[in-house]
């Protein structure tokens, strides 16, 4: 059945009907090859995510998108990554949970659904007891994600805009605001929040069990769209999830980019004003929030700190603060 669902592929709304079976690379640029760039601790997610042992992150090589800005193009563009088979998966996740992983965070796997779920449960009978994170673009069919509605106990979805002419220009994928908002519906309905206080050592903090955590990265000079989907998150999904809103757009350098992916990066990011957001951008997004009064809610504190941003081609991809790697695509498992 699996192999049948990468023959003429369907899996995502771009429905490119690529033979990914048979070698060819969808809209995606992946085969039906599981591959992965880095899997390890991190503690940079939303603290409900994080909580004591950090969030055991596994980021799949290839996208059902092509964002202009993505901090992670060296993985969803650029083909990075090794191949990794059922058995090296588990033992990643194993090795995650081994490490005191909160959860296991599958990084952009939308392309690669039915074998993620597959391999998911072959790690759960194995003996993955921590849940499982679906971390995307939310650019997904609700046909696909049920295959994941028994392997997945969180989601994170990006809820990027609700203006069609920017995802045409930012993302490639002008039907972008309908199908997040579905595949995000989906997600709200048919997982209910479920959050629970644990305690380390005297420490109490809060953890998600199961249930949604909605991202929105605001996007500088583009406040009105942020608007535009916050509106969206108050009628549908405050109460029923929870909101994490993104100061973090960084201008990023890409490397190693062709002629003509330049060219079309940037006329991208014409649309945009491509810097830091501003102070002033920043008290106008406290300002909305506060109207808007969301029953749970995450804002980032405004920086100008760039050193997050991650270098797939290092062992240790982010900054010793925010990560701690355990398994890379060049050297496999780190330190065995």
């Amino acid at each position: 059945m699996e192999e049948n669902l990468y023959k003429k592929c369907m899996q995502c709304p771009r429905k490119c009907g690529a033979n990914r079976a048979g070698g060819k690379k969808g809209f995606c640029g992946e085969t039906d090859s599981l591959r992965i760039a880095s899997a390890g601790l991190h503690f940079g997610e939303e603290p409900l995510v994080t909580v004591f042992g950090g969030s055991g992150t596994v980021f799949f090589t290839g996208c059902t998108l092509k964002c202009s800005f993505c901090q992670n193009y060296q993985i969803s563009q650029q083909e990075t990554g090794a191949d990794v088979g059922e058995q090296e998966f588990v033992e990643i996740c194993l090795k995650l949970q081994e490490a005191g992983a909160e959860n296991i965070n599958l990084v952009t796997g939308s392309h690669h659904i039915p074998k993620i779920a597959e391999f998911l449960k072959a790690a759960k009978k194995s003996g993955l007891k921590i849940p499982a994170a679906w971390n995307s673009s939310a650019y997904e069919s609700t046909e696909s994600l049920e295959l994941l509605k028994d392997a997945v106990d969180i989601w994170l979805p990006d809820f990027k805009t609700l203006n069609s002419n920017a995802a045409e220009k930012l993302f490639m994928a002008k039907d972008y605001p309908e199908r997040a908002k579905k595949a995000v519906s989906w997600m709200i309905k048919n997982f209910p929040l479920k959050i629970k206080t644990v305690s380390l050592n005297g420490e109490k903090k809060e953890k998600i069990e199961r249930g949604v955590i909605i991202r929105h990265l605001a996007l500088p000079g583009k406040i009105d769209d942020t608007i535009l989907a916050l509106e969206w998150l108050k009628k549908n999904a405050d109460g029923k999830s929870c909101i994490s809103l993104m100061s973090q757009y960084t201008p990023v350098p890409f490397c190693n980019s062709c002629a003509e992916e330049e060219q079309w990066r940037s006329d991208s990011l014409k649309n945009i004003e491509n810097r830091l957001i501003n102070t002033q951008e920043d008290e106008t997004l406290r300002d909305i929030i506060e109207a808007y009064d969301f029953e749970w809610l995450f804002y980032q504190d405004l920086t100008n700190d760039t050193s997050w941003l991650p270098d797939f081609n290092r062992t240790q991809p982010f900054s010793n603060s925010l990560a701690k790697p355990l398994w890379h695509w060049k050297e496999k498992f780190l330190g065995s």
